[in-house]
């Protein structure tokens, strides 16, 4: 037993997480919790080990899938059953008996679960487990702590710790008894807009009487927003019932006074004061809190503080700045989660700064928003590429109050320097670009070969400046930039002369040298060769049915008629396109090489839905199309005023963009070709450390940064789980209420651009979702892209060199 007085956050494991949190507010000057004490977790052991049927019965639960409810239900209703018919301990009554006595033996309590497992801050068991208010006297307190310890096992809680990864026996449980208040109004507050996600600005929510009535949905609460200390928005709800104490124990409903219905349940320099308490508790716990809190006379009691799951993380800052983030992943149209190496290495590769949150990438764009000529030349480039995004920008920027507006001349210049000359249209350009990128390429592969241990890892590292040299070479930014200001020179133009939209689409079509449609159109050349032989189209067939994964089907080609060409055409491809794949950004993605039965659906489709030889006439028909394009233009720009200069000037304009636009796709092939052959060294390395024992398990070996792989690879030093594994959890899907509630907040999807101030939610029931088409200047805030660009579009990237040149444009990543 463990008074709240005596219990601090290294209690968690005795107390659980309720009762920690409990026990840590009391320690906070200025904060009222009503007092109580924690019936701890080793007496839910003891009466858990005096029933050994649970322990039969958690193993036939751990081995039920999450999916199959019934059996969930009828597992948990089992062990509950049992859990709440056992008997308490002589000791353990006499322990909580002597905590009443010096409470208040006849006050009325309230009992309430405590799991290890709930309320953490990337996890939330939140209304899982059973709590009950107004329980008085000692046999209905100990029947009251028998049901909340068998409440660790109701069916929402049994399904919830199977679907996240939680062990039943390691979630132990705990139980608040804690002295009830009967407040005036109860009821919410979040610490974070728990709609835009901004830090800054709190959410109360508010009802009359005990705050079950807003927590079970059974009415909606008045709603108050705050900012720097004054309410903002004041929502005032009808509210025709509340919650009161029964007065045989309990809680009942009853109706409200007809006058009072439509009255604020608080008043603003109430909710201000209220705010200013749970600043006071964030501060304490260090993040943003959902807080319940009761109104008694006019003086607050918290009765529980959480951290609130369900924002998106905001990079972390030591400054007193506000910052404006855009999404790298949205840019390079990959927005999962990256694995640790993964983001270490895409770090390394770029040379501006960024900043990661939950497992992703962002920019910090500020900086660029403070001068006129910087947020121009911003919006004006992501504008082009995701208006969606410059949208968003524009509304941060005419919010007026987040950044900072400095004149040009005030704003640091950079050094004036010779701009370099223009470029020529000569093909040859491009040609001796790509060369000098796979002599680099194969040079690498070369020399990595005989690499081990921390010469790897240095090799690796002093290799990525090479990358560097390469991505960032001044003449292959002028042929991207060339190409970009061609295409915007056209698209300008032909719309302003002939009303014709978007047209360097159409006069790009099959240009040479683009590694995106080449790498199309070859898997179409695999499908020929494997469609006259049904044997091998059969099996592939029974390859794609049978699930199957790896490279293992390969060989096993050979013994069919015309197998040995099917697998020479396959290795063919892999060998010039497998080190590519989805999201292949992040290194430890599983390559095409490596499993190479994800392309047999593409192959299968390009055998049913196209004729033989269909690559190379579908790109004869591209380069016609555009050819036709380009005639039809510029004949009707000479019969134009001054037409025959406009036709000239489009026409030098067509050449230089079917030139160039290729071209802008083959940095990153040159790229993910380099991450590859990092990546096929490490897993040597790691099939090294296997064998010796070093590493017990491959899968498990592969999670940290850089800096962890060099130490990994040190001949005596293994630290587990070293490479690249997971991706970080960055928080989970939550109840937004207590037992009852219709509302429910999932986790907000990684956020596309995100504002965060200085000042580090639960879906409040009384307000929607943001529209996702629209821009809210918010940390995790976020939409999706309406359409992703086709494979062969082209879309440049400006030749800030700050990133490499990827599959979407980018101002400086």
């Amino acid at each position: 037993m463990l008074g709240f007085e005596e219990i601090d956050s290294t209690n968690i494991a005795d107390v659980g997480g309720k009762g920690m949190h409990l026990g840590e507010l009391s320690r906070i000057n200025g904060i009222r919790v009503p007092d109580g004490f924690c019936v701890t977790t080793d007496a839910f052991q003891r009466v858990a080990a005096e029933a050994p049927s649970i322990d039969a019965q958690l193993d036939l639960l751990s081995r039920v899938k999450p999916d199959d409810r019934a059996a969930i239900r009828t597992l948990s209703a089992d062990i509950r059953r049992v859990v709440e018919g056992v008997a308490v301990p002589d000791d353990l009554v006499a322990a909580i008996s002597e905590s009443l006595a010096r409470l208040g033996e006849q006050a009325s309590y309230a009992v309430r679960s405590s799991a290890t497992a709930e309320d953490l801050p990337t996890a939330s068991f939140a209304g899982q487990q059973d709590s009950y208010l107004n329980i008085v006297g000692l046999p209905a307190i100990l029947r009251h702590v028998r049901r909340c310890w068998a409440s660790l096992f109701t069916e929402r809680a049994v399904t919830y710790r199977r679907r996240n990864g939680f062990d039943h026996r390691k979630v132990r449980m705990a139980v608040v008894v804690q002295q009830m208040v009967f407040p005036d109004a109860a009821g919410i507050l979040f610490t974070a807009d728990p709609v835009t996600s901004n830090r800054k600005i709190a959410t109360v929510e508010a009802g009359w009487g005990l705050g079950e009535a807003l927590v079970s949905g059974l009415v909606a609460g008045d709603v108050y927003t705050v900012r720097d200390d004054q309410v903002v928005t004041t929502a005032v709800a009808t509210k025709p019932r509340f919650v009161q104490a029964s007065p045989g124990g309990g809680t009942q409903d009853a109706p409200i006074e007809p006058r009072r219905q439509t009255q604020p349940a608080l008043t603003d320099a109430q909710v201000v004061r209220l705010v200013q308490l749970g600043r006071r508790i964030e501060a304490h716990f260090g993040r943003p809190q959902d807080i319940e809190w009761c109104l008694v006379g006019d003086d607050f009691h918290i009765v529980q503080s959480r951290p609130i799951t369900t924002l998106f993380p905001v990079p972390r800052t030591d400054d007193q700045e506000n910052h404006v983030y855009v999404s790298v992943g949205h840019q390079q149209m990959m927005t999962d989660a990256m694995k640790p190496l993964g983001l270490s290495l895409w770090q390394l590769t770029t040379p501006r700064p960024m900043h990661e949150a939950g497992g992703r990438l962002f920019v910090d764009v500020a900086p660029a928003l403070v001068t006129p000529a910087g947020r121009a030349n911003l919006l004006g480039t992501l504008g082009k590429s995701d208006p969606l995004i410059r949208d968003a920008l524009q509304t941060v920027l005419d919010r007026g109050d987040f950044i900072r507006s400095l004149p040009d001349e005030d704003s640091i210049a950079a050094p004036a320097g010779d701009s370099p000359a223009p470029i020529e249209t000569d093909p040859a350009v491009v040609t001796q670009l790509i060369r000098h990128s796979q002599a680099s390429v194969a040079t690498l592969q070369s020399e990595i070969q005989t690499l081990s241990g921390p010469a790897l890892l240095d090799f690796i590292l002093a290799d990525i400046a090479e990358l560097k040299r390469i991505l960032f070479d001044p003449q292959s930014l002028q042929v991207i930039m060339a190409a970009m200001e061609a295409t915007w020179w056209l698209n300008d133009h032909l719309e302003e002369w002939l009303g014709e939209k978007n047209a360097a689409d159409a006069l790009t079509q099959s240009v040479p040298h683009n590694v995106t449609s080449e790498m199309g159109l070859a898997l179409l050349d695999v499908a020929d060769t494997i469609r006259p032989h049904a044997d091998v189209v059969t099996f592939l067939h029974r390859v794609v049915d049978e699930g199957r994964e790896g490279d293992g089907f390969l060989n096993e080609l050979a013994g069919l008629a015309g197998g040995r060409e099917a697998h020479d055409a396959i290795r063919g491809y892999l060998d010039e396109y497998g080190m590519r794949c989805a999201g292949e950004i992040d290194i430890t993605r599983t390559r095409w090489s490596e499993h190479p039965a994800t392309l047999v659906p593409t192959i299968l489709g390009n055998i049913k839905n196209f004729e033989p030889g269909a690559g190379k006439r579908h790109f004869e028909q591209g380069r016609l199309a555009s050819r036709r394009k380009e005639q039809e233009l510029l004949t009707r720009l000479r019969a134009l005023h001054h037409g025959e200069q406009k036709a000239e000037e489009t026409k030098r304009m067509i050449d230089r963009v079917r030139t160039f636009a290729g071209y802008r796709e083959y940095p990153k092939y040159g790229m993910v070709s380099r991450y590859f052959a990092y990546k096929q060294a490490l897993l040597r390395e790691v099939d090294r450390l296997v064998r010796s024992g070093t590493c017990a398990r491959k899968k498990t070996s592969f999670s940290s940064g850089s800096r962890s792989c060099k130490k990994s690879c040190a001949p005596t030093t293994w630290t587990p789980n070293s490479f690249w594994k997971g991706g970080r959890r960055s928080g989970r899907t939550r109840r937004s209420h207590r037992p009852g509630s219709s509302h429910r907040t999932a986790r907000p999807s990684p956020a596309s651009i995100g504002v965060t101030t200085p000042r580090p939610a639960r879906w409040p029931a009384s307000r929607s979702r943001p529209e996702p088409s629209r821009a809210v200047p918010v940390s995790s805030w976020t939409w999706r892209r309406p359409t992703l660009r086709r494979a062969t579009s082209w879309s440049p990237p400006t030749p800030t060199p700050a990133g490499p040149p990827c599959s979407s444009p980018s101002p400086d990543w």
